[in-house]
């Protein structure tokens, strides 16, 4: 009997580690048949949304268009057993499709290879749970770099509306041909173009604008509405169906006015490796010289497809009220790309606009640590790296010892106490990369226990901020609000106190010091916020300790 009892806790441990590592299993014991019907729903909308998007992208790409459609199926499957967030979409997209433009020179083999290093670099950093690196990356840097890529994108489509052919990719390059050749423009293409534009607009406003359906309506009222959703959801499609139509009517009539895409090959992609070689006329690239070829892309690929996805499943899960695990965001995406590269298919990533649409559709499902010793890793590294060469040893060396340092950055210690309300103290300064870890533990310790606590933010040490930090708080206090409970900060440095009045938070509440932070709280104190150590969730915190 006691031989059971102790062996119910270590097969209940194994199997949360088996959920982590396969989120499917979470949801998966729970489903039902309504969650089936409107999982039907969302994935059909998305579907009709995917396919004349992944032609789009492909030419984007600088690919013919069928690796777009072999890009865009490997990653549902994927997902759905080890994705976290039940609304985001793995596929092409427009910013990775420019970025496979600019490092695989418009050849499929590289695109392929690409995707096949970029899945293992990804894998990697899941494993090794360095989903914290992307915290370093801040707000502006990505805006930037999305702005001038919708600018880049936008205009790479100017000469296909146009007709115009050999036209160069590098972007001012390719503003000066457009305008200086806009003479050669084909009337056929043109017009079919526009016309093609100006529907979907007119039907993406269209959808705006459709009543809720309810159920006290007309039958008939009620289905004309569903129509027209339907019609402008799918708007895409249609129109991808309604200008191949036209396109066809004139090839049977003996004349064409419009440049076609020509003959696409039918059926799957073989399953295969990736190509690790590359034969041309007279030779072969082997593949030290192919990974040379790729260069800065096996960085800027992984690295940006982690940060499109990531975004959009932080953005839809706070949304939607439910939290996601970057770390096995990597392994999703990783393992995606990775298997993708079997099926021909180039560097994929999560898709704003179809995990838009798979919200909207109602979509219910998506259908340890690395331990190290702060001396002895670096030591380690350097020692057995330097009997390869020794300058490997040195840089390797000065790069681990980077990497935690920044990691202490990244991931703050914080004092957590309790003074009638919760307080938390970071120990060293607040600096963009670790308003995730400051997220992370107020949702913890405050928001994610019932009933939700009041917290007071000793800022003593935060001696500076900058954009991201400043975004990261007014999520930070929305969330709070949402809760009915209050986020206070205390001891700001003045010139920081500046930097939070003059974004205008909406709930911002300062106190010099904490204890008139506390006295601030006033009744609250033996309301809502005053919660017993344990709390009614049943979580243990101590008077005072250290999280990180």
């Amino acid at each position: 009997m006691a031989e059971r009892d102790r062996e119910a806790p270590t097969r209940c441990c194994s199997y949360h580690t088996v959920q982590r590592w396969f989120p499917v299993l979470r949801w998966l014991p729970q489903y039902s048949l309504g969650w089936l019907q409107l999982d039907l729903l969302a994935g059909v909308t998305v579907g009709l949304t995917v396919v004349p998007q992944a032609l789009a992208y492909a030419e984007v790409a600088g690919l013919p268009v069928q690796y777009g459609l072999y890009s865009s199926f490997m990653g549902c499957f994927v997902y759905c057993l080890l994705g976290t967030s039940k609304d985001v979409t793995l596929g092409p997209t427009a910013i990775m499709s420019l970025l496979v433009s600019s490092y695989a020179f418009h050849d499929p083999a590289y695109a392929i290879l690409l995707t096949f290093l970029s899945g293992c670099i990804q894998l990697a950093m899941g494993l090794l749970h360095l989903g914290f690196l992307l915290d370093f990356v801040s707000c502006p840097v990505i805006k930037g770099f999305t702005s001038a890529a919708s600018v880049t994108i936008s205009f790479n489509q100017v000469k296909n509306i146009l007709g115009l052919h050999n036209i160069p990719r590098q972007f001012f390059l390719q503003v000066y041909h457009t305008f200086q050749r806009i003479g050669e423009t084909r009337t056929g293409d043109a017009l079919l173009g526009l016309v093609c534009l100006a529907v979907l607009v007119g039907l993406r406003a269209m959808k705006g604008h459709i009543p809720r359906i309810h159920r006290v309506e007309l039958l008939s009222v009620r289905i004309s509405r569903l129509i027209v959703w339907a019609t402008a959801t799918a708007r895409n499609a249609l129109v991808v169906l309604f200008a191949g139509l036209v396109a066809y009517s004139f090839q049977v009539m003996g004349s064409q006015p419009f440049t076609l895409t020509g003959e696409t090959p039918r059926g799957l992609p073989p399953f295969q490796l990736p190509p690790f070689s590359k034969a041309e006329a007279n030779s072969t690239v082997p593949f030290s010289e192919m990974v040379q070829d790729l260069g800065a892309g096996l960085a800027v690929v992984p690295l940006m497809g982690l940060l499109e996805t990531v975004a959009i499943a932080k953005a839809f899960a706070s949304q939607n009220n439910y939290r996601i695990d970057p770390n096995q965001e990597l392994l999703a995406m990783g393992l995606t790309n990775l298997l993708g590269s079997f099926v021909s298919s180039y560097p994929v990533t999560g898709s704003f606009g179809r995990t838009a649409v798979n919200a909207q559709t109602g979509v219910c499902t998506p259908a340890g640590g690395l331990i190290t010793g702060l001396d002895l890793v670096p030591l380690c590294v350097t020692f057995l790296l330097c009997f390869w060469e020794v300058q490997y040893g040195i840089v390797v060396g000065i790069l681990v010892s980077g990497v935690l340092l920044l990691y202490t950055i990244a991931r703050p210690r914080i004092k957590l106490s309790e003074h009638g309300v919760l307080l938390m103290q970071p120990a060293s300064g607040l600096h963009f990369p670790a308003v995730e870890s400051l997220r992370d533990a107020m949702h913890r310790w405050a928001l994610a226990v019932s009933p939700p606590r009041c917290v007071i933010l000793d800022c003593t040490h935060v001696s500076s901020l900058d954009y991201t930090v400043v975004v990261g708080l007014a999520d930070l206090l929305r969330e709070f609000q949402k809760r009915g409970v209050t986020l206070t900060f205390s001891g700001l440095q003045g010139h920081v106190l500046q930097v939070l009045l003059s974004a205008d938070l909406e709930g911002f509440q300062h106190f010099p010091s904490v204890e008139e932070a506390e006295k601030g709280h006033g009744a609250e104190l033996d309301g809502r916020c005053q919660v017993l150590l344990h709390g009614a969730s049943g979580n243990m915190l101590p008077a005072s300790g250290l999280i990180q």
